[in-house]
């Protein structure tokens, strides 16, 4: 056995109950520990459990080199925002309205089942005006006013490319590394070699909206904030909008807090004598997850509860900012999370799917967005946490430069594209105030800069301190990380 895979078990297996009975400590001092917000699940670089550390550490025990950023939030538009709408100004497209896209330019390239049987493909530019912003004089369209204020504080790339090209395989693709479902999520690769800052709270925390451009938009699946084949802790955490964020966290009636405290601590008695028996690492899993679950009965209304938000932030962040559930809302919890110390926030706005009707459609969804996104940026600087906490704004892929369907006056849709998207990122160690990458003037293949999903994640992993070619796992024979077997550092981006 690898030392890594020593060093990962013993973070497992040496848990809180096993602690506390090694070292003759009774239940009341861990009830007293957790009151005092020490923790007896950390182990310190030399694998030996103490009080003092706080949080669970991960495999890698320290960063492979410095990090830049420490915490991530990422503001996934699910359905993939047409880039030709928002960043990737073409005016060639609105000369060459209702020409069909050249041959040359497609190049034979795979088309989905909704345009493949086209007999045309008629070329259309956006409706929407662009100005230039910031010092690098990036385009943006006028329905991001909030996001052009920015320019300067973000890295907008215009070259990413991704190999799938229907949105299921596409979204997990950039989540997971594969197209294949069961590898696990960023969220949880970061959970499983950094560990946590945190003890009250999940690691790894997902929070839902849906646009109001296309209400019943591309639907998402809980697999994509899964732990995979990793140990279950790692597996995100999804928070709700309702009357109970975190589903079952709650006690049955009439059951008190003493009550459930001596009910967890034989469950975990029981649970640490099955242990003992099959040794599966899984089993401590679940002592730590009950933990867990215990301590966010209190910490998970504290977090949600943002009565204690100036007037001020509200504004910044817009009137839904006070609508739970809206991408608003989410975002300004999210930067309350990230205050907390979890390590991945997860943001997935719905909606962005615009076969047809896209001007009318792609307008709101950039109004549900917009001015929450922006905030949080602005937000983020103000309070420093910014330099250490990376911001991730973009699709699963982009959209085609012709139309699905007909073109009118003040309407026309856009299937999937692969080829090219854009996307932008903040803070973390990111340069500010840059457009990296280029796109031909048809807006349709990459001419400069390409940037494949794994450089993104390789990427993101160095800034976070990580080689991406040595957080692996060795799962059925073979060692899996989350840039597969590709991907490089785009080191034009860091700062």
């Amino acid at each position: 056995m690898s030392e890594q895979k020593i060093l990962e078990e013993r973070a497992y297996t040496l848990n809180r109950r096993n602690f506390l009975t090694k070292a003759s400590l009774g239940l009341g001092t861990a009830s007293l520990a957790s009151l005092l917000g020490m923790s007896f699940f950390s182990p310190s670089k030399n694998g030996i459990l103490t009080p003092e550390t706080s949080g669970l550490h991960g495999v890698l025990n320290a960063p492979h080199f410095a990090p830049k950023a420490k915490r991530v939030i990422c503001l996934f538009q699910s359905g993939a925002p047409s880039q030709l709408e928002l960043f990737d100004y073409k005016p060639l497209l609105n000369q060459m309205r209702g020409q069909d896209l050249p041959e040359s330019i497609r190049n034979g390239q795979r088309l989905t089942g909704m345009t493949s049987n086209q007999d045309k493909f008629p070329l259309v530019g956006s409706i929407f005006d662009f100005k230039q912003y910031g010092q690098s004089g990036a385009y943006i369209s006028d329905i991001l006013p909030y996001t052009a204020k920015i320019a300067d504080e973000i890295c907008i790339i215009k070259s990413m490319y991704t190999e799938a090209i229907n949105h299921d395989p596409a979204i997990t693709f950039f989540q997971t590394g594969s197209q294949q479902p069961g590898r696990p999520s960023i969220g949880s690769w970061l959970s499983y070699g950094l560990g946590s800052e945190n003890q009250n709270l999940p690691n790894f925390v997902v929070l839902l909206s849906r646009g109001t451009g296309r209400v019943a938009g591309q639907p998402l699946y809980s697999r994509l904030w899964g732990n995979g084949f990793l140990h279950s802790l790692h597996q995100g955490v999804q928070f709700r909008s309702g009357k109970d964020p975190v589903l079952y966290l709650n006690d049955p009636d009439g059951m008190s807090k003493a009550t459930k405290r001596n009910m967890l601590d034989k469950i975990a008695e029981l649970n640490h004598q099955q242990f003992e028996v099959f040794g599966d690492p899984e089993i401590t899993s679940r002592i730590a997850q009950y933990e867990m679950a215990y301590k966010m009965q209190t910490s998970v209304p504290e977090v949600m509860n943002v009565e204690g938000e100036s007037d001020m932030t509200y504004k910044m962040y817009g009137p839904n900012a006070t609508v739970p559930g809206t991408f608003a809302a989410n975002a300004l919890l999210a930067r309350r999370l990230i205050e907390k110390d979890v390590r991945f926030v997860q943001l997935y706005h719905m909606g962005w799917d615009h076969h047809d009707g896209l001007p009318v459609a792609i307008k709101k969804q950039a109004e549900d967005v917009d001015q929450a996104s922006a905030a949080l940026v602005m937000d983020l600087k103000q309070r420093g946490l910014l330099d250490e906490t990376l911001v991730i704004w973009g699709g699963e892929f982009g959209r085609t430069n012709y139309s699905q369907g007909k073109i009118n006056d003040t309407s026309y849709g856009r299937d999937h594209h692969p080829r090219c998207f854009s996307i932008w990122m903040a803070g973390g160690g990111v340069k500010p105030g840059i457009v990296y990458g280029e796109t031909d003037d048809f807006g349709y293949n990459i001419t400069k800069d390409p940037v494949h999903v794994h450089d993104f994640q390789a990427t993101m992993l160095n800034l976070l301190g990580i080689d991406h070619e040595k957080l692996t796992y060795k799962y059925q024979g073979r060692r899996f990380r989350l840039t597969d077997v590709s991907g490089n550092v785009v080191n034009d981006l860091l700062a």
